[in-house]
């Protein structure tokens, strides 16, 4: 396994994260559990989740699976950087959402609880909150982190803005600020290319890219549907969202996956590979259904795309020119 720094800490964090979303709604507990005792052996100590995940077993479900398993104890815990979030309402109740001060540090309480654990590594905020001004929610966080609830702070699918404007209030406070920043990026989908990603590298944050197959899309779907005579054979929820993405975008995704045939790797690793070589990538997070997922995810640490096929890529899914504002403006 590789390992980096996240971000600007001295924090070192496997180069691929474990995402836990589809447990136990897709993956039930005791295969989930293999998922992440194998993910130990591999070399994987970071694992993602948020207080909202759960599906059809009801929100707050996936941290209790992992409390669960880190009760087995075995050095569970303590061989885990544990990531998770805040931000959305768990019951609809006024003050159970967003980042008012009350909800943070109300909704790390709960976080805790479910993961039965008295500290979490990185505490990322889900989404911005425009109407909770910063000196609100660093104070929250800074609590936090006095009472040795949290460690490190992070922010997902935050603007460049955003993030600047979070760690320049944080910065007027001598905090650290915000450390990470999680991301829909793959591909297909490069806008944080724009202006996301030279916030990170300027100010020292870790990019963790969700969704680096784009649901499914970049994993080879013509493949499996010349197998299965069918449909995509993937009983995710984002199958649906493959047919729609895969009508919009099927020409590249044929040129996409001749050129996955003719360089003889399967179109999901070259995506995390490609991933991997963004400059400013820490760790994309993969979200295993079956443990072979998991086994098949650790291939593309070991693949070394060539300039050439990294130029054909960036013809097949052009992202936006580079960052803002030349991208948009020459």
């Amino acid at each position: 396994m590789q390992y980096t720094r996240l971000g600007r800490t001295g924090l070192q964090v496997s180069r691929i994260c474990l995402g836990t979303m589809n447990f136990p709604s897709l993956t039930p507990e005791p295969d989930s559990f293999a998922i992440m005792d194998r993910a130990h052996e591999l070399g994987i100590n970071f694992f993602d989740t948020a207080n909202m995940y759960g599906g059809r077993a009801g929100k707050g479900a996936t941290e209790e699976v992992l409390g669960r398993w880190f009760a087995q104890g075995g050095g569970r815990r303590e061989k885990t950087v544990l990531a998770t979030k805040v931000y959305a309402s768990m019951d609809g109740w006024p003050n159970n959402g967003r980042l008012s001060a009350l909800h943070i540090r109300r909704a790390c309480d709960e976080s805790l609880r479910r993961l039965k654990t008295d500290r979490i590594d990185l505490y990322q905020m889900h989404h911005i909150d425009r109407d909770t001004p910063w000196e609100e929610i660093w104070q929250a966080m800074e609590q936090l982190v006095a009472a040795g609830k949290v460690h490190y702070v992070g922010s997902s699918n935050f603007a460049g803005w955003h993030i600047a404007q979070a760690n320049g209030a944080a910065s007027a406070r001598n905090f650290l600020g915000l450390v990470s920043e999680q991301s829909l990026y793959n591909l297909a989908e490069r806008t944080i290319e724009l202006e996301v990603l030279p916030a990170c590298r300027e100010l020292g944050l870790a990019v963790l890219p969700w969704s680096p197959l784009y649901g499914g899309l970049l994993g080879g779907v013509l493949g499996k549907m010349a197998h299965a005579g069918e449909g995509p054979a993937d009983s995710r929820r984002e199958t649906k969202g493959v047919h729609e993405r895969l009508a919009k975008h099927r020409p590249q995704v044929e040129r996409y996956e001749a050129l996955c045939n003719e360089i003889g790797e399967a179109p999901a690793d070259v995506a995390i590979a490609w991933l991997l070589q963004q400059p400013g990538v820490t760790a994309p997070i993969i979200g295993p259904r079956v443990l072979q997922q998991l086994e098949e995810a650790i291939h593309p640490l070991e693949m070394s795309l060539s300039l050439e096929t990294l130029g054909v890529l960036d013809e097949i899914w052009p992202g936006p020119g580079g960052a803002a504002p030349e991208a948009y403006a020459w």
